[in-house]
């Protein structure tokens, strides 16, 4: 069997930046097993396959596809930066001709589109309710030590724990932050947490970026996520209601970087925009 496959840099126009997912375009249904062997075998921290709902369904021309993601060892129900790649290699690869791009999936029906040189994401836009520090204070101390926490909050529909740092601290605090995601396995006790998201405000004067983040999920096999859509569905309901902004850019400070473009929507949905760079073609023979 053969299974066209793409590696593609997301919320980056720059190869070997951003957050690079594997996307495999399928033309019937795999099974499962073997989609999470794929993904174990390509062991970025996503691997999409991208699969044809109804005989006669065309890469080119179709324009509703079945999508799932894959981490090296688990099935995840969201993905924004391994759709985003998804809808990049249907664009931009197989030169798909329909403006709006809409993806079946375990959280519900998630649009791309096109707009000038980036793709726009049509995601839930997902709150994050205070949370009780007690429960959560050691998997904090693990994460930042003595830093100072403004305020700590919990996402049910993703299980991320957000966890905002001081105003007090600039972008290069976050990032020079030395994380043992590793350690998060053993101090998290609520059982409930299955992503660790650390965020700081921006300097959102002129054009500067509104808010900063990184984001951990040793739970599902990824130490550091280098820029994560799924994440932001969360952050991007946080700012916008700490900053009263509808429209805010934002920057994941992991080593490789990614820059995301967000607008709040009146209908409890979040446009997340960003750029791709297709950086391997080929095949899975099995």
């Amino acid at each position: 069997m053969q299974i066209p496959i793409f590696t593609v840099d997301a919320f980056t126009n720059r190869p070997f930046s951003g957050n690079p997912a594997a996307v495999c375009l399928l033309e019937n249904d795999l099974d499962e097993d073997l989609q999470q062997k794929i993904a174990t075998e390509i062991n970025l921290s996503e691997t999409a396959f991208i699969r044809k709902l109804k005989p006669g369904d065309d890469f080119t021309k179709s324009s509703c596809f079945g999508l799932r993601w894959f981490t090296p060892v688990k099935e995840i129900p969201l993905c924004g930066h391994a759709t985003l790649a998804s809808a990049a290699v249907l664009f931009h690869v197989q030169k798909n001709t329909n403006s709006v791009l809409t993806f079946v999936t375990l959280s519900g029906e998630l649009k791309a589109r096109q707009v000038k040189d980036h793709i726009v994401l049509d995601l839930p836009l997902l709150t994050a309710y205070p949370q009780e520090l007690k429960e959560v204070e050691e998997l904090i101390k693990a994460a930042v030590g003595d830093m100072i926490v403004q305020d700590v909050r919990y996402s049910p529909d993703t299980n991320n724990l957000l966890v905002c740092l001081s105003d007090t601290y600039e972008r290069s605090v976050l990032e020079d932050l030395k994380v043992s995601a590793q350690h998060f396995l053993s101090v998290e006790k609520t059982g409930k947490v299955k992503g660790l998201i650390l965020t700081v405000k921006g300097n959102s004067s002129g054009k500067g970026h509104d808010f900063y983040s990184r984001y951990f999920a040793p739970w599902y096999g990824v130490l550091e996520d280098p820029v994560t859509g799924s994440a932001h569905a969360v952050l991007s309901s946080y700012w916008s209601e700490r900053l009263g902004k509808k429209e805010m850019l934002a920057f994941q400070c992991s080593r490789r970087g990614g820059e995301l473009k967000i607008s709040v929507r009146n209908d409890g949905r979040v446009d997340i925009a960003g750029q791709t760079a297709v950086v391997l073609k080929g095949n899975l023979t099995f």
